[in-house]
């Protein structure tokens, strides 16, 4: 990670997530995964998302349903997987 981390507490809190998702199996560098849906299901997204706007709207629910306390271990976005894939293939189009 590099010192983009320390800019500002929500960078701090989304690198902090960036780190623990990206030890896991299966997360390609430049990427992390988060956790949506009811299920849960583990999505690998660029991290080039984390800085776009619609994106920041989730983290910024993300930040408020859970603070620092994530049930998933990893970032959970609480949202449906319907509307996650929707934004996100929005996104795919940048």
């Amino acid at each position: 990670m590099t010192n983009t981390c320390t800019a500002n507490w929500r960078k701090m809190d989304i690198c902090f997530f960036m780190r623990k998702a990206s030890k896991s199996v299966d997360v390609p560098k430049g990427y992390v995964a988060v956790y949506v849906g009811e299920k849960m299901k583990r999505v690998v997204i660029p991290i080039s998302y984390l800085n776009q706007p619609s994106f920041q709207d989730l983290l910024s629910q993300a930040e408020e349903e859970f603070g620092f306390d994530h049930p998933m271990g990893g970032l959970t976005i609480p949202c449906k997987e319907d509307e996650f894939l929707h934004i996100t293939s929005h996104l795919n189009r940048l």
